[in-house]
């Protein structure tokens, strides 16, 4: 029979008033959509803003931050990015400048300004000609 190792005694302390208080208002648990997870921050902001914690506070604060986090790894937020940012990101990325771009690609210039300046979408014969140029997939444009 394998003998048992001896524990040492936990150091934890019991939660706090505040702890509790805050467990009523958000119970800690995973964050199940978009409308806790608001919540969740707006409570964390609160917590930061306050200019002492205590240590229940400050117990809470650590693991609603942790179920923050799990949200946030398991739902990231793709946020839209328009066909000129895009050119724009990629050309400095490759140290091009727009003249380069067209004379490489056989797009006009004035297209890519009209498209930089949210005038004008690219067409799918552009977005084939810049996803080879630059070597990425034809998606990182929206068309």
């Amino acid at each position: 029979m394998p003998s048992r190792t001896s524990r040492k005694p936990s150091k934890r302390q019991p939660p706090t008033d505040s702890y509790w208080q805050l467990c009523q208002r958000f119970p800690l648990r995973p964050i199940a959509d978009e409308t806790e997870h608001a919540e969740a921050l707006r409570i964390v902001d609160e917590l930061v803003d306050l200019k002492r914690r205590d240590s229940g506070q400050q117990d809470y604060l650590g693991a609603l931050s942790e179920l923050i986090e799990a949200f946030d790894r398991q739902h990231p937020v793709i946020e839209y990015t328009s066909d000129g940012s895009m050119l724009q990101f990629l050309c400095e990325q490759q140290g091009m400048t727009q003249q380069a771009v067209a004379e490489a690609t056989g797009i006009a210039n004035s297209t890519l300004s009209a498209v930089i300046h949210d005038r004008r979408r690219f067409t799918r014969d552009h977005i084939q000609k810049l996803a080879r140029l630059f070597r990425c997939s034809p998606g990182v444009f929206s068309g």
